[in-house]
């Protein structure tokens, strides 16, 4: 008799929803560090996604699947496998949240929690109770492990959450013991990495503080001593300022860490205590497994629990290395009452060396099968949009009817973003610009809040710098940031179009940085409005193209591109790519703004950014002043201004997605703010 897909479903179904599970668990295992990365590919961001969403739903269908289903006695070991169903609800250590706004439903979690133990408490007391002495006890143990392993999930939710954070901050307890023990002990490490790593431990409080606008109350015998503590580091840090971005970087990763992992669970007593138990009760739970008898049994089922188990295995030791290797130890010995532990784990040195041995294993190819290495460093790119460029391509015919396509489908804003922007690594120029921010924010610039008390480009067209040219701009440069990136981005391309380029400014690369610049700032107004202070002002960005399309169309020939030109650019990588020189189009395009009479064609009212551009652009090109530095000066302050203005809970949201140029520079802003404060004191 031929078996139908119902017949087929109905014997093979909750076989593969259990085995799909358990690959959800493994590619959140393997990927969940991408996100680390803005570089990593869009494929591996999609597949993680994934993962992430179906992880859940899957597990949880399985479970019902089991709870709901009358199991034949021959099949006593699909019930064996709701426990398992509770672990893969657990998760993997190094992915809880995918977004930021996922910790906010830590109470769902919460009562999906309650329900899944129950539902599979029922299902082992209903199959497995009288299925065997030894088929209990290893259901048990994988029970009690799975309900830990969910109950951390939800925990490390909750512990995410800006409202507990903010909380857990108010008040420092007295005992800062483990602050001392990281100035003594800063040469535990043998390589500079971990030494700075150490430090941005001990200034983590500050990065923790400053991203939920927290207030910390500390004791006052304590106060002065712990800020001179942070004082000290700081200031030593400012020695080299290579050293201090990337201790800015590097707490940058361990906010990550807190936001979006298991961290701030598993680098507890609990916490070890779970991994340690884990791949021994698993272990424990293999061997009842295998003594069992197993006459009757379905060779599918069999397998099928052995695949889970030895997976459940790996994937557990490999949460017990990575826990173990992890600087979050470090961290959690200095901060220990137990003296006796943290003289044995550091002042010997076993630590540092067990640290050591468990690099050396991950260099090697097992190890790499075992231990997914995390790097502390930011990925040092940042997006560019350029709108000249964006509007003489959409002179090519063929980009032109792709993009239409899209548009039918809604999905027209996703693809100009894909389509038009890029990724580049950030120039040496911009990299030693943001880390002399110093210089930027001087000796009462800040206001008790933690805000730039001027307005974005002030300083940079400070009289005693540029006598009277900000007096001369103040009418074009614009009352709204958004509008002001917009000005000085079109002016920016007309006077660098304008420019004829020498050997010069090749070697020094300051047009490089003001390019990269000006074109990062336009590319968080379009892809990433919520790095910005103020409301987005996408109208104006489309009514600013418009313009320019406008201008394209009367005064620009297109040109008719390939459908596999339009698809490479659309699918294939998009980052590192460098577009330095303008095309011909772009430069004919910046001649034609740079030329706008007043009336005529194209009048205030209607092209109020073009004009403004176009003015800016002229004034600047008419000064003695040197264009490319002063365009410099502006771009590096208004970066500065929106670092600093963005909302904290923007810079934490785009940790998850690799990160910004501005988030580090805000934080390096938040730690200048005490010494600042201290000097003024």
């Amino acid at each position: 008799m031929v078996r139908g897909p119902l017949d087929f479903w109905n014997e093979w179904g909750t076989r593969i929803l259990v085995l799909l599970s358990l690959g959800f668990q493994v590619i959140l295992h393997l990927f969940a560090k991408v996100r680390r990365r803005k570089a990593s590919s869009a494929m591996q961001r999609f597949f993680l996604w994934l993962a992430y969403q179906l992880s859940d739903m899957t597990a949880t269908y399985a479970a019902g699947q089991l709870f709901f289903s009358s199991t034949p006695q021959e099949h006593h070991l699909v019930a064996f496998w709701a426990p398992f169903l509770l672990l893969h609800l657990g998760g993997p250590d190094n992915i809880t949240a995918y977004a930021l706004e996922d910790s906010k439903l830590w109470k769902r979690h919460f009562l999906s929690l309650l329900v899944q133990v129950l539902g599979a408490g029922h299902v082992l007391y209903k199959h497995i109770i009288g299925s065997g002495i030894l088929l209990m006890l290893a259901a048990i143990l994988i029970f009690g492990l799975g309900v830990a392993k969910y109950g951390e999930r939800t925990c490390a939710l909750w512990f995410a959450n800006f409202s507990r954070l903010r909380s857990s901050l108010k008040v420092v307890p007295r005992d800062k013991h483990h602050q001392n023990f990281y100035a003594e002990h800063q040469h535990g490490y043998n390589d500079s990495n971990g030494e700075l790593l150490q430090l941005a431990h001990s200034l983590f409080h500050i990065c923790k503080r400053g991203i939920v606008d927290s207030v910390m109350m500390v004791d006052p015998d304590s106060l002065s001593e712990l800020d001179s503590l942070d004082n000290t580091i700081i200031h030593g840090l400012m020695k080299d300022r290579e050293r201090m971005w990337t201790v800015m970087e590097m707490e940058l990763s361990l906010m990550y860490d807190i936001l979006y992992t298991k961290a701030s669970v598993i680098h507890s007593w609990f916490g070890y205590c779970i991994r340690v138990v884990s791949p021994l009760a698993i272990i424990a739970s293999l061997m009842l497994f295998q003594l069992s008898g197993k006459d009757g049994d379905s060779l599918a089922d069999v397998v099928v629990t052995y695949t889970l188990l030895v997976v459940a295995l790996v994937l557990e030791t490999k949460s017990l290395v990575g826990a173990l290797g992890s600087s979050w130890v470090f961290a959690f010995l200095c901060a220990t009452r137990c003296n006796w532990l943290r003289h044995a784990a550091l002042c010997s040195g076993r630590w540092h060396g067990l640290r050591q041995r468990l690099g050396s294993l991950h260099r090697s190819w097992p190890g790499k099968v075992i231990i997914t290495r995390n790097s502390r460093r930011w990925s040092g790119t940042m997006g560019q949009h350029n709108m000249l460029q964006f509007r003489t391509k959409q002179m090519d015919s063929m980009s032109l009817q792709l993009g239409n396509l899209f548009n039918r489908v809604g999905l027209g804003e996703s693809f100009e973003r894909r389509f038009y922007s890029w990724t580049v690594e950030v120039p040496e120029k911009v990299k030693n610009r943001a880390q002399q921010v110093d210089e930027i924010v001087s000796l009462g610039d800040i206001n008790t809040m933690g805000m730039l008390r001027y307005n974005w480009g002030k300083m940079a067209l400070s009289e005693k710098k540029y006598p009277g040219l900000y007096k001369e701009l103040e009418g074009w440069h614009g009352v709204d940031f958004h509008k002001s990136i917009i000005s000085w981005h079109i002016a920016t391309d007309l006077i660098l179009a304008a420019r004829q380029p020498s050997g010069h400014d090749a070697a020094d690369g300051r047009v490089e940085a003001v390019r990269t610049l000006s074109n990062y700032m336009m590319f968080l107004l379009v892809d990433r409005p919520d790095m910005l202070p103020g409301l987005p002002q996408n109208w104006l960005y489309k009514k600013t193209c418009t313009n320019l399309d406008e201008l394209c169309e009367k005064s620009l020939v297109g040109s008719r591109g390939s459908i596999f030109t339009a698809l490479k650019r659309l699918f294939g990588p998009h980052h590192h790519r460098r577009c330095l020189n303008p095309s011909k189009l772009e430069k004919e395009l910046a001649g034609i703004v740079l030329e706008l009479p007043h009336e005529e064609n194209f009048n205030y009212y209607e092209t109020p950014r073009l004009m403004y551009a176009r003015q800016l652009a002229r004034i600047l090109r008419r000064r003695d002043e040197d264009e490319v530095d002063v365009l410099l000066d502006v771009w590096t302050d208004f970066m500065a201004y929106a670092a600093n203005r963005c909302s904290r809970e923007a810079h934490a949201r785009n940790l998850n997605s690799g990160g910004e140029l501005t988030t580090v520079l805000w934080l390096m802003i938040e730690h200048l703010r005490l010494i600042k404060g201290d000097a003024t004191k």
